[in-house]
């Protein structure tokens, strides 16, 4: 079992690299730092998680300049985003900000991916939220391209751009691995289709605990003709109970995650010192 620790990173927060150094000092094995470019006023889109958005959404800092502080104040810590909305963003310059990440890191990036759910942000960005799926696919396919191929190329319905030259390419071969976060089933079958791991929130509205599906999930990986250990499965707001984690670990959870409230160090630091605990006890 790994643990990692996410969090939304702002201003008031604790600093990527205090955070960072703190984490591996603990044991932890990765840093998770999610994304939105902005909250658009009108607030049209309802949180999945069925709460009033925090302040903390409106806040959060860029995920690609926090985890560089954090794997340059670390040593092997895996620094990760939890997730990257990817349909917002270029693919090709967000090609090489993953690519200059795993150089900077030694190879230290995880590359977490969603296809978000705030419309009227997308809207801005000129995403099309009908096609939001879709897009996340071809751009993900996209940047493959372009951290494995010499002169990449992508033809697409939605990404299109004939050969060039994109360097410099990832140090982790073929290229950082791609979790796609997302609930059951919809976000496990597109992790099927072109993720390299399954990142589930532990609970939703419709769902009390996200595990209760693995064996539906494996079943899936199966029937797709994939190997099961090719899609690790990363559960998100996992409490730091060692009963509940034992039984994440006998269903198959490769990694829980701990996700911290957007509060200065020393106000984390209980809280890590309990984590650290039961990772000390499993």
């Amino acid at each position: 079992m790994q643990f990692g620790a996410g969090i939304f990173f702002t201003d008031y927060s604790a600093g990527p690299g205090e955070l960072a150094k703190e984490l591996e000092d603990r044991g932890f094995e990765s840093l998770w730092a999610p994304e939105h470019s902005h909250i658009p006023i009108s607030r049209a889109s309802p949180m999945p998680a069925g709460k009033e958005l925090p302040k903390k959404y409106y806040d959060v800092m860029d995920p690609f300049v926090t985890l560089t502080a954090a794997a340059m104040a670390t040593t092997s810590l895996k620094v990760a985003t939890g997730i990257c909305l990817v349909g917002q963003r270029d693919p090709i310059q967000t090609a090489k900000l993953v690519a200059s990440l795993d150089q900077v890191s030694n190879g230290r990036f995880i590359f977490g991916v969603g296809s978000g759910w705030n419309a009227d942000e997308m809207s801005n960005h000129g995403t099309d939220f009908k096609s939001r799926h879709k897009l996340l696919r071809e751009k993900i396919g996209a940047m493959r391209e372009i951290w494995m191929s010499n002169k990449p190329e992508y033809h697409g319905d939605l990404v299109d751009f004939p050969p060039m030259k994109a360097r410099p390419k990832p140090i982790q071969d073929p290229h950082p691995p791609v979790h796609v976060g997302g609930s059951f089933p919809y976000g496990a079958r597109r992790a099927i289709v072109y993720g390299d791991g399954w990142m589930p929130h532990i609970r939703r509205p419709d769902y009390e605990d996200v595990t209760d599906f693995l064996p539906k999930f494996e079943e899936m990986v199966q029937e797709s003709g994939r190997d099961k250990d090719s899609l690790p499965v990363t559960v998100w707001d996992t409490p730091p109970d060692t009963d509940t984690i034992k039984r994440f670990q006998d269903r198959g959870v490769t990694r829980v995650i701990a996700e911290l409230d957007s509060e200065s160090l020393d106000t984390l630091l209980p809280e890590l010192d309990r984590w650290a605990d039961v990772i000390d006890r499993l």
